[in-house]
């Protein structure tokens, strides 16, 4: 059988990249298509694709293609429909960031699978990491360029066999949005083996993720600031020199970039809880990754944070639809992590499993192939 895999574009590393990861550790041979790849501005992370065949659309070719990929998102479905997939008897598709790896055009024959991270957020009204509507004239063509994608978007989403969602919540905006029935297969994780000397809480909060608009990295550190709490912030993006000047003058909040698994593995493991506070989160592996560790979770009481944190067992919601940093204040202020067992957090992160991915997905294969 064989098989190619189709990923939106390669310039970032989050939580898209590592299902792509697992679906290449399941076919290590098959090829990459995507529409960019930009292996340098993901710093380390680069090096975990470096080997792999990676085949990017005429689009790599063009000039300035760097700084053009947001706007050239219109010529997508061009970019996705010129890759030649007619030797392929399998294809799965990553859809997130540009929407349009679905797009991709295969024989009859071809089962075509595609995983939904979430339909478009600039598309559909969701917080993006970009603000298009802060100038009247991006906001004037943005919104006529979106009508149009939303268009073409309808109409890729039609082109796969099977739809499958990385939560019940982006299950439900694929059937309010394509129109369509999903299945849900959650994202993998990789669950680790704890060294006892990592066993030891410290007294600290941490939050991981891209810094970017909509992550809520400025609502964790307004409420750790104003109640004096330590903070350790790990992630890089466009919002990284704003937050180091909202903490140039605050002492116990450090701001780390990026750092090696075996350092993040340590972060996780010491902390008394990980804060998360993305806006509208499609499923969000952090919680996932922070229980893994027997790290309980503050989360906003919306979107995936439902799917996966405990209230009161793994961790603990706060609503950020009004002034979530003094509601976020509210959870830290009686926040006791004496109250929650590491071994109930592990025990919630294995439903989340690579292992367990690894086996959904050929299950759903095996079971379409024979079918067909």
């Amino acid at each position: 059988m064989k098989v190619a895999l189709v990923h939106d574009y390669l310039r970032e590393y989050g939580g898209a990249e590592r299902v792509l990861e697992v679906l290449h550790e399941i076919w290590p041979d098959a090829p990459i298509f995507t529409a960019y790849l930009n292996l340098d501005a993901m710093g380390e992370n680069g090096k975990r694709f470096k080997d792999w065949d990676i085949r990017p659309s005429w689009f790599q070719k063009f000039p300035f293609a760097k700084r053009l990929l947001s706007p050239f998102r219109i010529f997508g479905p061009m970019m996705f429909e010129s890759f030649d997939l007619s030797d392929y008897d399998l294809v799965i598709s990553s859809s997130s960031a540009t929407h349009l790896a679905k797009s991709v055009i295969t024989k009859p024959e071809t089962l075509h699978i595609s995983y939904i991270h979430t339909p478009p957020r600039f598309l559909y009204g969701y917080t993006t990491s970009f603000n298009y509507k802060k100038h009247w004239w991006t906001r004037i063509g943005g919104e006529i360029i979106n009508h149009f994608m939303r268009i073409y978007d309808f109409e890729v989403s039609q082109r796969p066999d099977i739809l499958v969602a990385n939560s019940k919540n982006v299950q439900a905006r694929i059937k309010k949005f394509y129109r369509r029935d999903s299945i849900i297969i959650y994202p993998p994780v990789t669950l680790p083996v704890i060294p006892r000397n990592l066993k030891t809480k410290k007294n600290y909060f941490l939050t991981v993720g891209r810094l970017v608009r909509g992550k809520g990295v400025d609502v964790i550190v307004e409420a750790c600031t104003r109640l004096n709490l330590p903070l350790k912030i790990v992630g890089t993006g466009p919002e990284f020199d704003n937050i180091k000047y909202q903490i140039s003058k605050i002492k116990n909040i450090e701001l780390l970039g990026q750092v090696s698994d075996e350092e993040l593995a340590r972060l996780y493991a010491g902390a008394k809880a990980t804060i998360v506070a993305s806006e509208d989160e499609d499923f969000g592996i952090v919680p996932v990754e922070s229980m893994a560790y027997g790290t309980p979770v503050i989360a906003p009481k919306a979107g995936g944070f439902l799917e996966t944190v405990i209230a009161g067992q793994t961790g603990e919601f706060f609503n950020n639809n009004n002034d979530a940093a003094a509601q976020l204040m509210k959870v830290l202020q009686n926040f006791d992590p004496k109250k929650y067992r590491a071994e109930d957090c592990r025990k919630q992160a294995q439903k989340f499993s690579k292992e367990r991915f690894k086996k959904e997905i050929w299950e759903l294969i095996d079971k379409n192939l024979r079918v067909s």
